[in-house]
Order: C-alpha cells, then sequence, then structure tokens
C-alpha cells in the first residue's frame, strides 16, 4: 500500500489538507459504512494527503531520503480528532499508526538483549529511527506492542525463537485493532523462550509465512480494519529488531512507559471526533427539519417562529458535554506533550501524573461519546435528510453510536477511576507511576 509521499509542513497548509481530507470522507462515510470493505481506498486518501509521514522530525537523516512535517502530539491529535468527525475508522488506524511509529524512540535498544550498553549509558536505536524510515518508505504500520491480548481472546500470544546469525522465529496468533490487510509493516511485540522480556520488532506482512484474518461483523468501526494475523516460523533479522521491554518494570524507564499513554490518548481524539461529528450532522438535520405548528395569531415576524424548548435544552447539554469533554482531552495532550519534550530525563512521579491526565480524558470523553450518540439517536428519528440524497436522519446516525460503543468498550472506566483515586489518596506512589 506504500507510495512516497511529502507530509504537509507549513502549519496552515496542513489544516486546509486535514479538513479537506475530512470533508472528502465525510461524503461518503454512511455508504463506505455500510459497505464495510478493506480500507484500501481510505489508506490511499491518507497517503495522498501525506499524513502518516506526520509526525516525523522535520529534519531526519538524510540517508532515508525522507522528511516528516515534525508535528507535536498535540497537533497529531487535532488531525485525527478532525478527521474522526468525519470516519472515525480512518481516525483510528492514524491513530495506531502515529503510535507505533515512534516505538523506536521509547524503547530499549536490541543491544540490551546481550548484556552491552547504548549509546551514552542510555537507550537508542540500532535500527533507523522507525518514524523516520516508515515517512522515507511511505509506509502505513499496525500492530500492537502491548503483551496482553485483546480481551476476549485467550491464546493469542507471540513467541520467539533463536534463529541463525543472531535472527529470530517468530510464531503464533495475535488480533490487532486496525490495518491488518492494508498495512506496509506491523510492529509486534514477544517473548523469547525462557525469558519474560519483550523483543518488539518489525515485520514485513508480505513475507511468508504471515497470515491476515479480517474481523467480520463488527458493531462500530467497521472501516479500521481490525483482524488477526497469524505467524508460521517468520524469520526476523537481527536488524528488524526495534527494542526490548524488560520483564522488570522497575528497570524501564518512564519516557519508555508512556508509548501507551500515546495511544490511549490518540483514541481519545478519535471519540471525541466522533462525538463532535455526530453533533455537527444532527444539528444540520435539525436545522432543516419544520418548525412546530405555531398557535396561529395575526402575524407571525420571522424571528419569532416558535422552536421547540425541549430541543434546544437537549442541544445546550449535548454541546456541553462535548465542551466539556474536548477541554479534558486538550489538557492531557498539552501534558503528554510535556512529557515527549522531557524525553529521557522524565521521572517516575512525572510519569503517573501524566497516566492520571490521560485515565481522565478516556474516562470523561468515552461517557460522553457513547451518552452523546444514544441521546442525538432519539432527537434526529423522523426528522429529514440534511441534503438531498442522503437518506433518513435517524437511520445514518446510528454509525456514530455504533463507532462510539466499539471504541469504548476496549476501556474499563471503572479501573480508571480507581486509579485516580488512588493516585490522589496516595500522592501519586502507585503503579502509574511505572505502568498503567
Amino acid at each position: 500500500m506504500s507510495t512516497q509521499q511529502t507530509a504537509p509542513r507549513d502549519d496552515t497548509l496542513w489544516r486546509r489538507i486535514v479538513r479537506e481530507l475530512a470533508d472528502d470522507l465525510a461524503v461518503d462515510a454512511q455508504a463506505r459504512d455500510r459497505a464495510g470493505k478493506p480500507p484500501g481506498d481510505e489508506v490511499g486518501r491518507l497517503q495522498e494527503a501525506g499524513l502518516p509521514a506526520f509526525l516525523t522530525a522535520a529534519d531526519p537523516d538524510p540517508a532515508l531520503g525522507g522528511g516528516g512535517h515534525g508535528a507535536d502530539l498535540r497537533t497529531a491529535c487535532s488531525a485525527v480528532r478532525e478527521l474522526s468527525a468525519a470516519d472515525s475508522s480512518v481516525g483510528e488506524l492514524l491513530a495506531h499508526h502515529y503510535a507505533l511509529s515512534w516505538t523506536s524512540r521509547f524503547l530499549a535498544p536490541p543491544s540490551a538483549l546481550t548484556g552491552s550498553a547504548g549509546p551514552a549509558g542510555r537507550p537508542g536505536e540500532t535500527f533507523p529511527r522507525l518514524d523516520a524510515r516508515t515517512a522515507a518508505e511511505g509506509w502505513l504500520l499496525a500492530g500492537s506492542t502491548d503483551p496482553t491480548p485483546p480481551a476476549g481472546s485467550p491464546g493469542l500470544a507471540l513467541t520467539l525463537t533463536r534463529a541463525d546469525r543472531g535472527g529470530w522465529l517468530l510464531d503464533g496468533r495475535r488480533a490487532f485493532d486496525s490495518a491488518v490487510t492494508v498495512a506496509d509493516r506491523l510492529v509486534v511485540a514477544a517473548r523469547p523462550a525462557g525469558t519474560g522480556d519483550l523483543v518488539v520488532v518489525l515485520v514485513d506482512p508480505a513475507r511468508p509465512g504471515v497470515f491476515t484474518e479480517p474481523a467480520a461483523d463488527r458493531v462500530g468501526q467497521r472501516l479500521a480494519g481490525a483482524g488477526t494475523v497469524v505467524f508460521e516460523h517468520v524469520p526476523v533479522p537481527r536488524s528488524r529488531v526495534l527494542g526490548i521491554l524488560p520483564a522488570d518494570e522497575h528497570a524501564v524507564a518512564p519516557f519508555t512507559t508512556l508509548a501507551p499513554l500515546v495511544l490511549r490518548l490518540l483514541l481519545v481524539h478519535v471519540a471525541l471526533g466522533i462525538a463532535e461529528g455526530a453533533l455537527a450532522e444532527a444539528r444540520d438535520v435539525n436545522r432543516t427539519a419544520p418548525p412546530p405548528e405555531p398557535v396561529p395569531r395575526a402575524s407571525t415576524p420571522a424571528q419569532d417562529q416558535p422552536v421547540d424548548p425541549y430541543l434546544l435544552l437537549s442541544y445546550g447539554e449535548l454541546a456541553t458535554a462535548a465542551h466539556t469533554a474536548a477541554a479534558v482531552a486538550e489538557r492531557a495532550a498539552d501534558a503528554l506533550a510535556g512529557g515527549l519534550r522531557a524525553g529521557w530525563t522524565l521521572g517516575f512521579e512525572e510519569r503517573a501524573d501524566l497516566a492520571v491526565l490521560v485515565a481522565a480524558a478516556e474516562t470523561v470523553t468515552g461517557r460522553a461519546a457513547v451518552q452523546l450518540t444514544t441521546r442525538i439517536l432519539e432527537l434526529v428519528e423522523g426528522a429529514p435528510p440534511a441534503a438531498p440524497g442522503a437518506g433518513g436522519g435517524g437511520p445514518g446516525f446510528d454509525r456514530f453510536w455504533r463507532n462510539a460503543r466499539a471504541l469504548t468498550a476496549r476501556t474499563r472506566p471503572a479501573h480508571r477511576l480507581r486509579d485516580i483515586g488512588d493516585h490522589y489518596l496516595h500522592n501519586g506512589h502507585t503503579r502509574l507511576a511505572r505502568s498503567a
């Protein structure tokens, strides 16, 4: 699926590109959702716009032959949020790609497997930095570095065994949430036999021994490209080892543990985009709906046309919920962007504070997305279409509700709230300082 492209560099330019792509996706979002095909066309639109290279540093190694926009996390979150308002499946696969593209920055070097030190006594990379290489090659990434299989997927795990010349053989099955059939490279984590460490590797899905099984009959996020990948004795040369995650969490640098927080925050902005997209489309539908019958009187000026007070109250509540979720998500994005800038100097307590903000954003935004999309189904029921040929108001809005439910079902709000409460009561001395 890869095509060579250059990411937009000027801030004004990228905002226009993202907006135009979102408008393009919105035109046929409902039809594509119903068709439920693999997201090959959607990925092509993303790559044509240059967005997969968006988080890459603006001046990577010239030897890699490419460059990125050099955007920070807040800018990437904004792009994911705007695209998700039009098509949250596209927003999700881009969110996973962005998070995975930073993998080699977060991890300890492969040399740690043999006990040798990284450069300057801290983690580094022997593989060329993944985000720069991804931008140069025009790759779309999929996969996961989370060692825990998705809920409801027992027996899905990956293992590595030693091969010749310091390489590995990868075996097993694993479910992934996006782009399994359209990704150019897979980033996966597996445990070597006899060790608790996780080795993170880069795999070409076109190699022999790699088989993909697209997920069928998904309730929501149908175009995200979720599915299961099977690996059968897939050779992984030493040059494709991105790094390791030690089994001992006390040996993991706080900066390394920001990786899952980055992904979770990007997915928060997918949920926020769903809520805002549903609200905007519902507003357009209700604006074109005929007003309630007026009470007969001599004359009724246009500005005095009756308005349903229940409708006004409902939209006031929904808009307030969306504003609240946006404020919490933006605060978390600002803080996490600062944590990324701190790099390897980030401390455990600072990491805990960031985890709390991301957990709060996850909880508030997830609840708002589900409640808002549910309420909107009631408000647009029976309303005429917002535009000719768009179909009825109600039937087209179920995709927002389905997408919000599918996306938020993977999180456990009660667990997040307990983590937040534990952090508040114990002044940050919790597991949030390391891994949650």
